[in-house]
């Protein structure tokens, strides 16, 4: 295995086109230090935590409190729109649903859309200002 590392190079990035090269000091530093792969911490890393983390905790409340305000009538849906004054009042949407509240399953994909919206916009903002 010393020997597979030891044969193995570092690539180089300058431009557009890679070049491989090992000075004496890192041949010697890549016997010694095994290489790190998949780390997975740039910009688009994801770290996955416990499920009572405080980003999922967010997450879960925004996204039931929208819900919640969808179903029992707190926000518009396909069965209750809003007027010009925000209020809002029923209407024959034509959709089928076994709710008694007549929420469907638009009302819970878009409820469920906007509750992650919220949810991303507070964690990215506690995120800024260093809260979390």
């Amino acid at each position: 295995m010393a020997a597979a590392m030891m044969s193995a190079t570092l690539p180089q990035f300058s431009g557009l086109r890679t070049q491989t090269s090992l000075s004496p000091v890192n041949k010697s530093l890549a016997a010694v230090v095994p290489m790190r792969r998949g780390r997975g911490n740039g910009a688009l890393g994801a770290r996955m935590d416990f499920i009572g983390s405080p980003t999922n905790l967010i997450m879960v409340t925004a996204t039931s409190l929208m819900l919640f305000a969808g179903r029992f009538g707190l926000a518009p849906s396909a069965n209750r729109k809003a007027t010009a004054g925000l209020k809002l009042e029923a209407r024959d949407s034509g959709l089928q649903t076994g709710d008694p509240a007549g929420f469907t399953l638009a009302d819970t994909l878009a409820c469920g859309t906007v509750g992650h919206i919220i949810g991303v916009g507070v964690v990215l903002g506690l995120k800024n200002i260093g809260a979390l």
